[in-house]
Order: structure tokens, then C-alpha cells, then sequence
């Protein structure tokens, strides 16, 4: 990032050649050159403060300075129950879709969907809101197709914005059909 104002470059400039002009010695106009380089150098790539920052905002989303925070990552997958049984699998189906609507209500759930065909027999994700696994893996077992065993999962931390729940509220106006 650059400064904010030329003006600070240029007083430190001229003060700059104020000291380096009054000193005769080649030494130590290398030294004054170096230590002017890395003033400079720390200056331009110095961390700048946002001018729109909202600290009730960011405390309301659990924000850290850089606007993140950690969620728990799931990667759903095939499980290890294999059956026959249509009805046991569309009622373990209609109940993961009703808790994936109760978590996202209650905001434990940040981001759910399926993942297209794949050789991994990885079926969707989710984003929770939790912050370790075994609050994940509690919010998991509340799912019925991931406790019947049709579902399996993976759990991994990730680091990602902090308004990531702010497109629900949008979310929740754009869809015409529910599933």
C-alpha cells in the first residue's frame, strides 16, 4: 500500500537531503542512503487503516482485524450405508434438506449446496459457523442422512470473511422453489 498524502513523502525527502548534504563523508552517506531506503520501503508497504470500518459490525460477525474468521469446512461424501430402501433414503433426504433450513436459521449453517458428479464421491459442502470440530460434528449428527450413515463427512478449519452470513438475508429472497 502507498502513503495517503505526498506531503509526508516529500517533507521526509527533504529532510533527507538536508542530513545527507551536510556530511562530507562517503560512509556515511551510504549508511544515511540505506537507512532513507529502508524508511521508505516500510513506509510504502505499511498496513493502512480501513476509513469505513464499522467495529459494531465487525464485533457483531465475530470479526478479527482483518475482517475474517474461522469456520469448519465440511465436505459431505457417500457414506457407508448402502440400501434398497427408496423410502428410508427419501425420508433421510427430506431430513437433511429441513436441517440444512433449520441450521441456516438459526446461523449455524453459513453455506450449504451440492458438488457436481465427481471421482472423490464427494456429493456437497457446508460452512459452519463453529468454532472446532467437535461443535461441527455435534451440528452434524442433528442430520439425518449424515446419522443414518447415507452421508459421511470431513471436517477442515477455514479462515474466510467475517460477513460471509451477511448473504443469507439476500439469499433467502431470490430463490422461487424450494427444494
Amino acid at each position: 500500500m502507498m502513503f495517503t498524502s505526498s506531503w509526508k513523502i516529500k517533507k521526509i525527502v527533504r529532510l533527507f537531503l538536508q542530513i545527507y548534504l551536510n556530511f562530507n563523508s562517503k560512509y556515511m552517506k551510504r549508511f544515511l542512503t540505506a537507512v532513507f531506503a529502508f524508511f521508505l520501503v516500510s513506509g510504502i508497504f505499511a498496513q493502512q487503516q480501513n476509513p469505513v470500518f464499522d467495529s459494531v459490525l465487525a464485533k457483531q460477525y465475530g470479526a478479527d482485524a482483518y475482517g475474517m474468521k474461522s469456520y469448519m469446512l465440511v465436505i459431505l461424501k457417500t457414506g457407508t450405508l448402502k440400501t434398497d430402501n427408496r423410502a428410508f433414503v427419501d425420508s433421510c433426504f427430506r431430513g437433511h434438506l429441513d436441517n440444512i433450513g433449520r441450521l441456516a436459521k438459526s446461523g449455524d449453517l453459513v453455506v450449504a449446496g451440492p458438488l457436481g458428479k465427481n471421482d472423490l464421491t464427494y456429493r456437497g459442502i457446508f460452512i459452519l459457523n463453529a468454532k472446532t470440530a467437535e461443535e461441527a460434528e455435534a451440528l452434524l449428527k442433528s442430520d439425518p442422512a449424515v446419522a443414518s450413515g447415507l452421508l459421511g463427512y470431513e471436517l477442515l478449519t477455514w479462515y474466510g470473511s467475517a460477513a460471509l452470513p451477511a448473504y443469507l438475508e439476500v439469499s433467502e429472497k431470490i430463490w422461487k422453489l424450494q427444494p
